[in-house]
């Protein structure tokens, strides 16, 4: 679930509408085999679960599709040396996994298997009220549900309205149909790579704190906002995660990014935890 809030916005939307596709350093870290490896019970493909019915039907989050969306997004991966890139995918994977997680502690293969388990917010499949907020630029439909959808469980009427403006050119598209996420897995995972690319209010983009291009201020570092991991869970998740002891949840998030790290062969870097760091919304 994203947790921005709506006051103060000062989206940098991405010119993504037909814009040609570019080459990715995704496909130089990872190919379809190694994918299945990593996600073996995602929506679609896993035979257990309360989605075990659905295996075989719809391969939902499939290696095409990422590597699909990562072409519209030149910058992506494509800062810094290659143990940065490897990082930078180790980091975005790791929330990718968390924030559609199916697994438990005794889950078979691990917790670690069950990424990209789910496609939208659990609990929300009728709906859930309490993403939409008041915003003059991207007002909420009535009826409409803006809960989390796609791998980073895009959420709330001014994210989809943002996100919708950068893809097709028109905040609309997703203000009245946020549901495309659900029928679109390149879609779905633009709006994740798009999220992790952009900027908003306060806060840096997860791919600038990532690649070292992010230098905190004087309020940053006195905040304990320094760079790393940490600070990219501050920025997708702020108080619910970060500034107090970690939940099951987060200690989860923290394993599946050392887990990648060693599958890319790329060590985890500095400021891994956001266990102290005050959230930016707190302290802009």
């Amino acid at each position: 679930m994203i947790m921005w809030q709506p006051v103060g916005l000062q989206a940098q939307p991405l010119p993504l509408r037909e814009k040609p596709d570019s080459a990715t350093y995704l496909t130089h870290i990872l190919n379809a085999r190694k994918w299945d490896q990593l996600f073996p019970n995602r929506y679609g493909k896993s035979r257990l679960g309360p989605h075990a019915a659905d295996s075989g039907k719809h391969d939902f989050y499939t290696f095409a599709a990422f590597v699909a969306a990562a072409r519209k997004f030149p910058g992506f991966l494509g800062q810094g040396s290659p143990q940065v890139r490897r990082r930078e995918l180790a980091a975005f994977l790791a929330h990718v996994a968390q924030e559609t997680s199916g697994g438990w502690d005794q889950a078979p293969g691990g917790y670690l298997k069950w990424g990209l388990y789910f496609r939208q917010e659990q609990g929300c499949t009728h709906g859930c009220a309490q993403y939409s907020v008041a915003n003059a630029s991207y007002p909420p439909l009535p009826g409409v549900s803006y809960h989390g959808r796609g791998p980073l469980q895009l959420s709330y009427n001014y994210m989809y309205g943002m996100f919708s403006e950068a893809w097709f050119g028109s905040k609309d598209s997703l203000l009245q149909h946020p549901e495309k996420l659900l029928q679109d897995s390149v879609l779905a995972f633009a709006s994740a790579i798009w999220f992790w690319m952009t900027p908003v209010a306060n806060k840096p983009s997860c791919h600038a704190v990532m690649t070292g291009q992010w230098i905190p201020s004087a309020a940053d570092s006195a905040a304990g906002r320094l760079p790393g991991f940490g600070v990219t869970l501050n920025i997708i998740n702020g108080g619910v995660e970060c500034g107090h002891s970690p939940s099951a949840e987060t200690l989860h998030r923290y394993d599946f990014y050392e887990y990648f790290c060693r599958q890319f062969h790329t060590d985890p870097g500095p400021n891994l935890m956001c266990t102290y760091q005050q959230p930016f919304s707190l302290h802009p």
